[in-house]
């Protein structure tokens, strides 16, 4: 492809040489870069591109996109200077690779706490119901039902439009990412034509980018100032921030809400550890899901879906079929009577919601003796389908919530004591142990999260810095009926330690230490 058919759209300040050259390949990397490539200089968090500009012309880059010209031209290079190099490496990879996003049906979704989830059920739905679809989760990407492994909740640019160029290839009809705050500041989604988005929540989480939250509350908004007029901006109207972020979108406005009037409304009826009956707008119906937050996350499926034109009668009935996300409020039922369950909550809101609604259900399971299994039946008709559960149920009259939690290193500080007092708040023991400390000292990371306990709740608290001993100590704490909640890793099979990747998973863990009790 030639510069000049890369450049279209992207503003260009100055051009000096050759604009009709022969591009083969475009990167931001210099360790990347072969004869033939566009390079763009992209100034990044840690590193400035434009101090690798002379590397990658001495490893055959035919062009360069800079925003500030380097002293030393070479006569046979094409040098391109810009305002932005993040958004016109968007843009031109965008128009390198064809504009992919043209050419499917593609959802971004974004907010705090929600977006895998949303995102993955989308595709199930959409998947189970005869199209070819594609994902880009934090968990996987996946083209079609070819699962590629995820590095990041929200690829690169170039990473990004080869995935959705691979699912115009395999002839996907829609496609459903995440859309991390990170990645609409660093203009990772410049180029991209969406179809709808979807917002779920804002809370406290990454201020060690953004700093306030203000700017990240306007990152989010931006993206969907910047949706076209044929789209749909789909909103939670729960969240304070839900009408905010449609003050300035052209595209079609819509909301759901399970406490104020939306066009989504819901309401929940009846709620279980293995799912809730809940009413969507009048119509009632099962899910798989469970707690408020998860009730949130059905009405935003529905929504987008109605959106996308999915039938209406069918809906409702196949969301009733879908299963929640790996490590999303993954129940382990063990044959010791104790309940496990796994949550990638990892904000001091997120963590909240899965206590207080682990707390609720735990208020419900009651009409046996404590620690006994019984069956229940849950039978319910929607408008055209009817489900039935058969799932023995713990009864958790009086048992205790014991739940193990950690913070990541090198991330936002700030919520360390949040998290810890939301898990004291609402839980009966507490275990602090170690996340993903990556570069921080793990045993400092805990100490900052205690500073969140009032001097008396301590008593209920434990530390223990090995996340696999803490997980251990949980099973041998917990008896017959008792919950153990494990947060913040989530589907993460893996823990950074000084820089080292190793491998560790929550479930396999726990499943493993309620095996040998």
């Amino acid at each position: 492809m030639k510069i000049k058919e890369i450049i279209v759209n992207c503003n260009l300040l100055e051009l000096i040489g050759d604009k009709d050259l022969d591009i083969t390949r475009v990167s931001f990397d210099s360790r990347t870069v072969e004869p033939g490539t566009l390079f763009f200089a992209v100034k990044g968090t840690q590193v400035d591109g434009h101090d690798y500009i002379e590397k990658a012309v001495e490893k055959g880059a035919s062009a360069i996109v800079c925003e500030k010209m380097p002293e030393k031209l070479h006569p046979n290079v094409t040098y391109i200077r810009v305002d932005n190099s993040a958004y016109v490496l968007g843009v031109g990879t965008a128009n390198f690779y064809g504009n992919p996003s043209h050419k499917l049906k593609l959802v971004g979704v974004t907010g705090t706490n929600g977006k895998t989830t949303i995102a993955t059920l989308l595709y199930r739905l959409f998947t189970d119901a005869g199209y070819a679809c594609g994902l880009l989760s934090t968990i996987e990407n996946i083209i079609d039902r070819e699962v590629i492994p995820s590095t990041h909740t929200t690829p690169d640019p170039i990473e990004l439009n080869e995935l959705l160029n691979k699912m115009v290839e395999h002839q996907c009809e829609y496609a459903f990412m995440e859309v991390s705050s990170h990645s609409i500041d660093q203009n990772r989604i410049a180029g991209l034509q969406f179809a709808g988005g979807i917002f779920t929540n804002l809370t406290r989480d990454h201020l060690d980018y953004h700093k306030t939250m203000a700017n990240y509350r306007n990152a989010k908004k931006k993206f969907f100032d910047d949706l076209p007029a044929n789209a749909f901006a789909l909103t939670n109207l729960d969240d304070k921030n839900g009408s905010v972020m449609l003050q300035n979108t052209k595209a079609k406005k819509l909301g759901y809400a399970l406490k104020h009037d939306a066009d989504f409304k819901g309401l929940i009826l009846e709620s279980h550890f293995d799912g809730m009956m809940m009413k969507v707008n009048d119509t009632e119906m099962f899910t798989r899901l469970v707690g408020n937050f998860n009730a949130s996350n059905i009405l935003a499926i529905y929504g987008a879906a109605v959106a996308l034109g999915f039938d209406k009668d069918e809906l409702l009935v196949e969301i009733s079929k879908l299963k929640g996300a790996n490590g999303r409020f993954d129940m382990i039922q063990s044959d010791c009577g104790i309940v496990g369950i796994v949550d990638y909550a990892h904000t001091p809101d997120a963590l909240e919601n899965v206590l207080k609604t682990i707390n609720e259900v735990m208020k419900t399971e009651n009409g046996t003796p404590k620690g006994s299994p019984t069956e229940r039946e849950v039978k319910r008709r929607t408008e055209n389908g009817k489900r039935r559960t058969e799932n023995a149920q713990l009864s958790t009259l009086n048992s205790q919530l014991i739940t193990v939690v950690g913070c990541g290193g090198n991330r936002d500080a700030g919520k360390r004591p949040q998290m810890a007092a939301a898990a004291v708040k609402l839980s009966d023991k507490v275990i602090l142990t170690s996340d993903n400390p990556r570069d921080e000292d793990p045993d400092e990371i805990i100490r900052q999260m205690k500073e969140g306990i009032a001097e008396e709740a301590l008593r209920k608290v434990l530390c223990i810095t090995d996340r696999r001993e803490a997980i251990r100590t949980a099973t041998a704490l917990a008896k017959k009926g008792d919950i153990i909640l494990l947060a913040g890793k989530g589907h993460e099979d893996y823990q950074i330690i000084k820089g080292v990747k190793r491998h560790f998973d929550d479930k396999e863990e726990l499943t493993k230490a309620l095996k040998e009790r």
